[in-house]
């Protein structure tokens, strides 16, 4: 009767105590890391479709987490075996399987960075988007020049040329042409000041004329305080009915250009070649920044018709056509 009494207390406490130990047990899994000695990042993906079973043993093999069985369980538990999103991550052995279920769930995937220089134009920033490993260049091209596409942006333009706005970004892996293109017309809308609107309302320009003046400003200046000079030269020309005889707008124009623009150039007609076209192109030329577009809002006040460059990246503004030929004597043609 004696021996009976202690198999049952025994048996009551394995009962009482299994629940206590599972729970301990599991508790210390979830909040502690599989290796605190080992803090070195290891970049984890995760395909689209990859199932669950799969993406555990992967992380086990990783030796990111001790246990398939205990990750699988508190991951069922917190309903997150479902949930896990596709993409790369910086995981690392110090991490506890609890803070290895959050980041998988939550999306904070790895970002890869995407850096557009001022006065690239779409082909120019589809080469680097696939150079910086995303999508290919051609389907950011088709993108970048989807009619469709633009109007559902709300942009009175037949392609994003000049709203793509030069900056830094930050992309995961897997991210598409239009998820770019969306976010750089974002950062765009965004850069574009309400008075900016209202300035170029004030001076008779529609947001695309002031992005294509923009483009103009950006691809001629090579030093940024000539910016406003600059502008004042186009605006002056626009206000006067001249041509606005830009090379620039002229090698947009031409297909296939092979850098060296030549007068056959300058007398084919396009309905970029501002040689024979008066008045603005039809479009951006480029993809400008904030302090070209503020150029073109904001000219300096001059009275300069012209200007050549000095090769040294600055120009020689003139008033008149005879100052100017003879800054071209002095600084193109003599040499």
């Amino acid at each position: 009767m004696k021996k009976r009494r202690i198999v049952i207390m025994i048996a009551a406490l394995i009962i009482t105590g299994l629940p206590a130990y599972f729970c301990t047990d599991m508790y210390s899994f979830t909040n502690h890391p599989a290796d605190s000695t080992k803090p070195q990042k290891v970049i984890f993906t995760i395909d689209s479709g990859q199932s669950f079973n799969k993406i555990v043993d992967n992380l086990f093999r990783q030796r990111l987490i001790s246990s398939m069985m205990k990750f699988k369980l508190i991951a069922r538990i917190k309903k997150s075996d479902r949930k896990l999103i596709a993409g790369e991550y910086e995981l690392s052995a110090t991490m506890s399987p609890l803070a290895i279920l959050t980041q998988l769930t939550d999306g904070s995937v790895r970002l890869h960075r995407l850096s557009i220089p001022e006065g690239f134009n779409i082909n120019q920033i589809a080469e680097t988007v696939e150079l910086a490993g995303f999508c290919d260049k051609q389907s950011f091209i088709n993108a970048a020049t989807d009619e469709a596409f633009v109007r559902t942006m709300k942009i009175a333009a037949s392609t994003f040329e000049g709203f793509l706005f030069p900056d830094t970004y930050y992309f995961s892996n897997d991210v598409s042409s239009q998820q770019i293109i969306d976010a750089m017309v974002a950062r765009f809308n965004k850069a574009f000041l309400p008075e900016w609107q209202a300035r170029a309302k004030k001076i008779g320009f529609s947001v695309n004329e002031t992005i294509t003046l923009a483009s103009i400003i950006e691809k001629e200046t090579g030093v940024a305080s000539e910016r406003p000079i600059i502008s004042s030269v186009f605006h002056n020309r626009l206000k006067r009915k001249m041509r606005l005889a830009t090379d620039p707008t002229v090698i947009y124009g031409i297909k296939n250009f092979n850098g060296n623009i030549t007068k056959k150039d300058l007398q084919t007609y396009t309905p970029y070649n501002t040689y024979m076209i008066t008045g603005l192109p039809p479009g951006p030329i480029a993809n400008p920044g904030s302090e070209s577009i503020k150029a073109a809002l904001y000219p300096a006040d001059t009275k300069y018709l012209y200007f050549v460059s000095k090769r040294d990246k600055t120009h020689y503004f003139s008033s008149t056509l005879t100052e100017h030929n003879k800054a071209v004597r002095k600084y193109q043609l003599r040499r």
